[in-house]
């Protein structure tokens, strides 16, 4: 299993100006690299491998004296990370012909300020107290809120758009998944089903609701004025470059703030229930509704989603996405189809009486399909092996039906 550990790098001004050398070569490198390849293809459609451009390396050391003050392993890695470029882009030539509507993205030259992170992909590293030892930068301040488990593979040292300095750890752990329980094991108390929507964050089937912050729309007056003031801003001047800072800062706390706020939620989830289930929505889908965009990127059902799936993987809990088709306008009750607008925030069932908030119905009934498609699917993604069918039966218990 693997895991990354971030911490905040403190260097000292000197420091700073040496990362930011280093992060300028091998921008050079990166260009280089990506401009050698598409002059030789365009030229007598050779191909350059990645490793033919590491061999390079010590004749372009002689070339650019300032490469022989980067350490070697980071130098090597650039040729790589192109590498890497070259082989999502052919990976998405070939999903375009086979019907997707994706562009390929052609590996582009990267400008000032888009190279912001060096890796140490093995070695040249150290973590002594609340020092990390770089090679040929020395000793820097870090850190480190949180003890690292695991065997540590690499090392990223990222520069945010603020200029913080952040020091990111991909560990190995040497140790496996827990045992997920039985389904018939469960309570009924411990399983839920959850509805995302832009009211509120989540709505429960067990009728509770978490509110939705909008981090950004609560800042949105701000944000308005400091990028005003830095429209006007003369282009290269300092002051510019300065206001850029004050735009950049903001949007940090913004994403700082609602990334908190989906790691705790999603946590509380994973600690109160054993099974949870949700809609798998088409969020890109969404959001080229023009007038929910902006609420739909704010809320970031996306990245709660994701967050939950592996947070609930480690801790042996089942997650479940079903097809998010008609369950706000199914009865949970009686099953029988109400249809309704989005204006329509009760559901009212004809059929059985039922009446309830509709982001309730909707998540009893994302509870009923998950149990369901649990239970005839027989081995889910979550690793299920042969469920009695006692499951269905359950899953209508649940929703109201005896």
């Amino acid at each position: 299993m693997k895991r990354t550990y971030k911490y905040r790098l403190y260097p000292t001004k000197t420091q700073q100006e040496t990362f930011e050398k280093i992060l300028s070569s091998c921008l050079w490198l990166y260009n280089h690299c990506l401009a050698q390849r598409r002059n030789a293809y365009e030229k007598d459609k050779t191909k350059i491998s990645c490793f033919d451009q590491i061999k390079q390396l010590p004749a372009l050391k002689n070339q650019k004296p300032e490469l022989h003050e980067i350490y070697s392993q980071v130098l090597q890695d650039v040729p790589r990370r192109l590498d890497k470029a070259f082989q999502n882009f052919f990976r998405r030539v070939v999903e375009n012909k086979n019907g997707k509507t994706q562009k390929p993205g052609y590996p582009r030259f990267k400008g000032k300020n888009r190279y912001d992170s060096l890796v140490y992909p093995q070695s040249g590293f150290a973590v002594k107290g609340n020092k990390l030892t770089l090679s040929k930068i020395g000793p820097v301040t870090i850190i480190l809120h949180r003890e690292m488990k695991g065997t540590i593979k690499t090392l990223t040292i990222r520069r945010t758009n603020t200029n913080k300095w952040y020091a990111c750890f991909s560990v190995e752990i040497d140790q496996e998944l827990p045992d997920k329980p039985k389904i018939e094991n469960i309570k009924q108390e411990h399983m839920i089903g959850i509805d995302v929507g832009l009211n509120n964050f989540v709505t429960t089937s067990q009728e509770n609701k978490v509110d939705n912050p909008r981090y950004l729309r609560e800042s949105e007056e701000k944000l308005v004025q400091i990028q005003r003031k830095h429209s006007k801003k003369k282009l290269t001047s300092k002051n510019r470059n300065k206001s850029r800072l004050k735009v950049a800062q903001l949007h940090e706390r913004i994403y700082n703030q609602r990334t908190d706020f989906l790691h705790k939620v999603s946590r509380s989830l994973v600690n109160t229930f054993q099974f949870i289930a949700f809609e798998k929505l088409n969020i890109k889908g969404m959001i080229r509704n023009k007038y929910l965009a902006k609420s739909i990127t704010d809320v970031s059902w996306g990245t709660f989603l994701h967050m939950l799936t592996y947070k609930a993987e480690e801790a042996g809990v089942y997650v479940i996405g079903v097809n998010p088709q008609n369950t706000s306008q199914m009865c949970s009750g009686c099953g029988k189809a109400v249809p309704k607008s989005l204006a329509i925030r009760i559901h009212q069932c004809s059929e059985c009486g039922l009446t309830i908030d509709r982001d309730v119905n909707a998540a009893r009934n994302i509870l009923t399909l998950g149990l369901t498609t649990v239970g005839t699917t027989g081995s889910n993604a979550c690793g299920v092996e042969g469920l009695p069918s006692t499951v269905k039966q359950e899953a209508l218990t649940l929703s109201g039906v005896e």
